[in-house]
C-alpha cells in the first residue's frame, strides 16, 4: 500500500507487588504503571516504562471521553476537552514521537488495556494538531487475530441495511439518506423497512460475497451476558452472540460499518463492543461510533467515507475514515437549512432535520465518535 505502520501496545504492568513467598502478584492495581511497546517494519521494538499509573490514565479517559461526547458541548468555541486529550496524547504517543518521526510513520495501531479501548483516539492532542491530523489511527483486539493481508475494494459489492424507525427507540429520519448515498456508490443491495431482518441478512450474505456490509440503525452494549446486548433490525433484535451467525468469514468481510450508537462500548470482557466482536467474527475490518453522534451528522461522514473508499488509491480504510473526519474539522461537512453538504454534493434532509441556518461538525463530539478496529487496510 506505500503506507508505514506502526503498533503501539499501551498496557499496565506489574507495580512489583509480591505475597508472602515472592511470587508476583497479577490482579490489576490502581498503582500498575503505564507500559508502552512500539512495533514498526524497520528495527527492534521499543520499550517505554512511564511514570504513570492505571488509576491516573483510566481516570484521564474517562474524563476525555465524558468531555467529548456530551452533546450540551459539541460546540467550536468549546475547548474543554483539550487538557485531556492532551495529557492522554503525551502518555500515548508522545514518549515515541522521536522513533514514528524517524521512520515517516503515517499509520498508527493501538493494541490496549482494559480501560483504554472506549478512548476516541481520533481526539488525542498534541498541543496544535489532533492526532489524526498527522496519523491515519485505528485499533486491534490483537495482532494475531487481525487480517493484515490487503485486498482492494475496486470490484467488492455491498449489502447496505438500515432502518429509521422502532418501537422502543428514538427513530434516525437520517437513515434513509445515508443508505441512499452509500448505495449510489458502489454495486449494492438494499435492505430496509421490513426486509431489514436476520433471515434475509443471513440469505444475503450465503447468495453473495458482500465485501462491505453497513448497518445503519440503533444498537446497544449492555454489561454481562452477549445476548443483552444488540443491534435493533426492523421487528427483532440482532444479539451480539448471534454476530457469528450471518458468516462474515465465509469469507472474510473486508469491511462491516455499524453507523449506530455506542456500538464500540462495553463491559470489560468484551469493551470493544460490536466492533471488536465483528472483527473477531471474520470482518476484516470494522467501523462502528463510541456513542450516539447525531444524525445528520453521522449521515454526512459515512457518505464522504464511502466517497473516499470510492475514489482513494490505493484504498486505505484507515485512511479514508480520517479524511472523512478531517472534512467534518475543516468545516467542509455541514447542514444548510434542509440540505447536508459535503466536499462533493449536496442532498435533501427530511424536515425532521432541516433547520434554520447553517450548522458546522468540527468539534470532536461528531467526529471523534467512530473508530476503526481491525486492519488499517
Amino acid at each position: 500500500t506505500g503506507k508505514k505502520p506502526a503498533l503501539i501496545y499501551a498496557v499496565f504492568g506489574l507495580d512489583g507487588a509480591t505475597d508472602g513467598r515472592g511470587n508476583v502478584l497479577t490482579t490489576a492495581k490502581p498503582t500498575d504503571p503505564l507500559e508502552l511497546l512500539l512495533i514498526t517494519a524497520e528495527g527492534d521494538p521499543v520499550f517505554v516504562p512511564l511514570d504513570v499509573n492505571r488509576q491516573e490514565v483510566i481516570t484521564m479517559a474517562q474524563r476525555l471521553r465524558r468531555q467529548v461526547a456530551t452533546p450540551s458541548r459539541a460546540d467550536r468555541q468549546d475547548t474543554t476537552y483539550l487538557s485531556a486529550a492532551q495529557a492522554l496524547y503525551q502518555w500515548l504517543v508522545a514518549p515515541v514521537q522521536a522513533q514514528l518521526d524517524e521512520q515517516n510513520i503515517d499509520t498508527i495501531s493501538f493494541i490496549t488495556d482494559t480501560g483504554l479501548r472506549s478512548v476516541p483516539m481520533a481526539a488525542l492532542h498534541d498541543g496544535e494538531n489532533f492526532i489524526i491530523q498527522n496519523y491515519n489511527v485505528g485499533l486491534m483486539p490483537s495482532l494475531s487475530l487481525t487480517d493484515l493481508t490487503y485486498q482492494g475494494l475496486d470490484n467488492v459489492s455491498a449489502l447496505v441495511a438500515g432502518t429509521s424507525a422502532f418501537a422502543d427507540q428514538a427513530s434516525l429520519p437520517g437513515v434513509p439518506v445515508e443508505l441512499e448515498a452509500i448505495s449510489s456508490k458502489w454495486d449494492s443491495t438494499v435492505l430496509r423497512g421490513d426486509t431489514f431482518s436476520l433471515d434475509k441478512l443471513q440469505g444475503e450474505r450465503q447468495q453473495s460475497p458482500y465485501g462491505i456490509i453497513h448497518l445503519a440503525t440503533h444498537g446497544e452494549f449492555n454489561i454481562g451476558d452477549l445476548s443483552k446486548s444488540y443491534l435493533h433490525l426492523h421487528n427483532e433484535k440482532l444479539g451480539l452472540d448471534q454476530l457469528r451467525n450471518i458468516g462474515l468469514h465465509q469469507p472474510s468481510v473486508e469491511l462491516l460499518t455499524l453507523s449506530a450508537c455506542q456500538t464500540a462500548l462495553g463491559s470489560r470482557s468484551a469493551e470493544l463492543g460490536f466492533a471488536g466482536f465483528a472483527v473477531l467474527a471474520g470482518a476484516k475490518t470494522s467501523v462502528a461510533s463510541l456513542w450516539n453522534v447525531s444524525d445528520e451528522a453521522s449521515a454526512g461522514l459515512m457518505i464522504e467515507f464511502y466517497r473516499q473508499l470510492e475514489t482513494a488509491q490505493p484504498i486505505i480504510k484507515a485512511e479514508a475514515l480520517r479524511q472523512a473526519q478531517l472534512a467534518m474539522i475543516q468545516g467542509d461537512i455541514t447542514v444548510k437549512n434542509d440540505r447536508l453538504n459535503g466536499l462533493t454534493e449536496s442532498r435533501k434532509l427530511p424536515a425532521e432535520l432541516a433547520i434554520e441556518g447553517e450548522q458546522e461538525f468540527s468539534h470532536p463530539y461528531y467526529w471523534a465518535a467512530f473508530s476503526l478496529v481491525g486492519s488499517p487496510w
